[in-house]
This record gives C-alpha cells, sequence and structure tokens, in this order.
C-alpha cells in the first residue's frame, strides 16, 4: 500500500478525532447553564483522544450522589437518575471497567444505584466509604476491613455536641456505619449551620483519630488514610489502565481530581467531568468539562458509547 493511502487514512483519523471530541462537548453543552462551566481543556482533549483510541485500556470512574444521582434533601431517598444505569451497562463491555467511587457504604450505593444483576454491568466494581469497602458485581459481595474505633466513640459524644453547641432544627445526623454525616441542608439557613458545626465537629474528630470531610451541606467525620483519590489509583494501577474518565460533582472529589493530574504527570491521559452544582465551584474551576447534572452526565456516557460503535 502507498504513502498516499497512509497518509489518507491518517487524515481521516484525525478528522474523526476532531469530531469525536464536538460531539462530546456538544454532549455536555446541550441543555448545560451556560454560566456554570468551560468548554474541554486541552489536557480534556488529549484524556478523551486516548480513551476512544483504546477504550478496551480505558476505565470510566464516576462518583454516585450528585453524579449518577441527583442531589436530594433525604439521601436515603437518593436513587439513580433513571437512564444512568442502562447507560452504564451500554458502555461497559466497550472499555476496561467502570468503577463508582463513592463516601457512601457500598451495599447502600448499589441498593440506591439499582447496579446489582444488570445485564452489561458484570464486571461493575463500587469502591465504598471512599474505598474502604468494595462491592463487585461478579459476586455480589463487599469485602471491608474492621471499623475503626474512633467512629464508634465519636457516635457515642455526637449528640450532646450538637446539643451543647446548638444546633437548629434540620440539622440531623445519617449513621454510615464506617462514619457520620451531620447534614444541614433541612436547616433554615443550611449555610450558617454548616459554617457554625466546622469547628466544633473537626475537634470531636480529631480527639477520636478522625477527619472531617465537608460536602454539599454535610460534614462526615470519618477515618483519615482513604480516599476517592487513594482509592482511585489504586484501582487503575491494579487494572493497568491506560486513559480515565472521573466525573464528580462534591468536595469529596477534589481528591480524585488530583489522582487524574497525578497520574497525567505520570503519563496516563484523563479526563475530569464537573457534575455542575453553583454550589461547588472548586470541582467545575478545575474541571476539564463541565456538564448539567446527572441528566448531563448520562448524555456524556451515551455520547462516548456512541463514539466507540462508530
Amino acid at each position: 500500500m502507498g504513502s498516499h493511502d497512509s497518509h489518507d487514512r491518517h487524515d481521516r483519523h484525525e478528522r474523526q478525532g476532531v469530531q469525536d471530541r464536538q460531539d462530546l462537548q456538544d454532549s455536555a453543552d446541550d441543555g448545560q447553564d451556560r454560566q456554570i462551566g468551560p468548554s474541554v481543556t486541552q489536557a480534556g482533549r488529549d484524556g478523551l483522544d486516548a480513551l476512544l483510541a483504546r477504550p478496551e485500556k480505558a476505565v470510566i470512574a464516576l462518583d454516585f450522589d450528585g453524579t449518577l444521582a441527583p442531589i436530594v434533601p433525604d439521601p436515603d431517598q437518593a436513587r439513580a437518575h433513571p437512564e444512568a444505569v442502562p447507560a452504564l451497562a451500554a458502555l461497559a463491555p466497550k472499555v476496561a471497567a467502570v468503577v463508582v467511587v463513592t463516601g457512601r457504604p457500598a451495599d447502600v450505593a448499589v441498593r440506591n444505584g439499582g447496579f446489582a444483576g444488570v445485564p452489561g454491568l458484570e464486571r461493575l466494581v463500587v469502591l465504598g466509604h471512599y474505598g474502604a469497602e468494595r462491592w463487585d458485581a461478579a459476586t455480589g459481595a463487599v469485602t471491608a476491613p474492621a471499623p475503626d474505633p474512633g467512629v464508634a466513640a465519636v457516635r457515642a459524644e455526637l449528640p450532646g455536641l450538637l446539643e451543647r453547641v446548638g444546633a437548629g432544627p434540620g440539622t440531623w445526623t445519617e449513621e454510615k456505619g464506617r462514619s457520620l454525616a451531620v447534614h444541614t441542608r433541612r436547616a433554615a439557613d443550611p449555610q450558617a449551620a454548616f459554617e457554625a458545626l466546622r469547628a466544633p465537629l473537626a475537634d470531636l474528630a480529631a480527639r477520636h483519630g478522625l477527619i472531617v470531610e465537608p460536602g454539599r451541606m454535610v460534614l462526615e467525620l470519618r477515618p483519615p488514610g482513604m480516599d476517592k483519590g487513594v482509592a482511585l489509583k489504586e484501582h487503575l494501577r491494579g487494572l493497568g489502565a491506560s486513559s480515565v474518565l472521573y466525573a464528580g460533582d462534591d468536595l469529596g472529589d477534589l481528591p480524585a481530581f488530583a489522582a487524574v493530574d497525578e497520574l497525567r504527570s505520570e503519563g496516563v491521559p484523563g479526563v475530569l467531568v464537573c457534575s455542575g452544582s453553583a454550589e461547588v465551584t472548586e470541582l467545575s474551576e478545575r474541571a476539564d468539562l463541565v456538564v448539567a447534572g446527572p441528566a448531563g452526565v448520562v448524555d456524556l456516557l451515551k455520547t462516548l458509547t456512541a463514539r466507540l460503535s462508530d
């Protein structure tokens, strides 16, 4: 075959790559609040190119609440966007792996997401409690170490502390097994209640060897040592991934964003997606691509599937 034919093939590949990226950007822009975020960055374009070129070595990683599931006042009522699981099931066979990385207990994320027993998601992994727990779709089992004793100590003291600091109506505690989360979204002034609790909860956590993880009107008291970045890097390295797309919406996703940045510096291309929220500008400012919440994430997953089906 002549050099002219090779040159033509190269040109077609380059043109298709440009079209793929534009289609993905168009997916993100459809219905998006234009005030939320930027277009795809150069690093994001490089990550998309790598993902589309070698999908069999690519990993799709996503947060749950705010990314696959809309934020609701009662976390127990959070459910995956109705089109999220079908979109993941269509995409999963075309890539190396799909992983959900969440601060929730793994079994709760599986239940609320409706992930169990879904054709196409046989290799799905859910990393719960920031990676301390792991659920594998192949076995349907959760593996995890013993709980940190500091959580039990905080559990015993937390009600008295909330009473002493005058936490008002609408402030409530979510029991998460390996951690405890204090929510302020239902308070009369959610942001003021959130700020008033930050220091007292940080002091309580520190006395028992825990840390406080801030989120969207929630302060979670949990053991140190694991975060979404640590969990994501360990999982990707175990798979030998050559590219990654990570989508999140909250402050707890910043370590995962940092992990993708670190992997980029090591030569592993990545795409950082913010499931857009005006509540967490830190994430949208660091993202390569901002989409309009879980519906935008679903559209992006569908577009990736379509591009990989061509």
